[in-house]
């Protein structure tokens, strides 16, 4: 059985590549996450890769976070979707992968971070305000998508949470 620090060191949070689209597309497929086109996860990894996360140990995909900064709002990162492995949720790896978004050369003229979340998604309701704790702003919370708007009716209303002023 490996140390826990042996393990740990393994773990490395990184931009992702265009092959991780995939292993994100599967992780989803095992949450509650949006199930959004394998196209989707590649593309990001593709054509965002500076602004998104991937937590990987040896070649396993730990969690991932896919992110983009808006055109007309440069001053804002805006999270997609932030999945980690059923195995590893309560860990921080979540915290940790935000962090480093935050941290990047891509996001050096973001002052917010934006995401939408279901009423019912507490964990993602819990990251950002926890975000927001931590970095000593505010987490101002308002609808964003009513449930009207969706084609179907089993899709819930989406919450805009907005984290920020941000500073190093």
């Amino acid at each position: 059985m490996k140390s826990k620090q042996t393990m740990e060191q393994t773990i490395r949070i990184e931009k992702p590549k265009v092959t991780d689209g995939a292993l994100m597309w599967n992780l989803v497929k095992q949450s509650t996450l949006d199930n959004n086109s394998p196209y989707k996860y590649i593309m990001m990894c593709d054509y965002f890769k500076e602004t998104c996360v991937v937590v990987k140990q040896d070649e396993k995909l730990l969690g991932f976070i896919t992110a983009f900064i808006p055109p007309e709002q440069q001053d804002v990162i805006f999270v997609w979707q932030v999945g980690v492995d059923p195995s590893q949720r309560g860990k921080g790896i979540a915290s940790k992968m935000l962090a480093e978004l935050i941290r990047r050369p891509a996001c050096k003229n973001v002052r917010y971070l934006e995401a939408t979340v279901t009423p019912s998604n507490q964990a993602s309701q819990s990251l950002f305000r926890g975000l927001a704790r931590k970095k000593h702003t505010e987490c101002a919370v308002k609808t964003c998508y009513s449930a009207k708007l969706f084609p179907t009716n089993d899709h819930e209303e989406e919450l805009l949470f907005r984290v920020g002023p941000l500073s190093d």
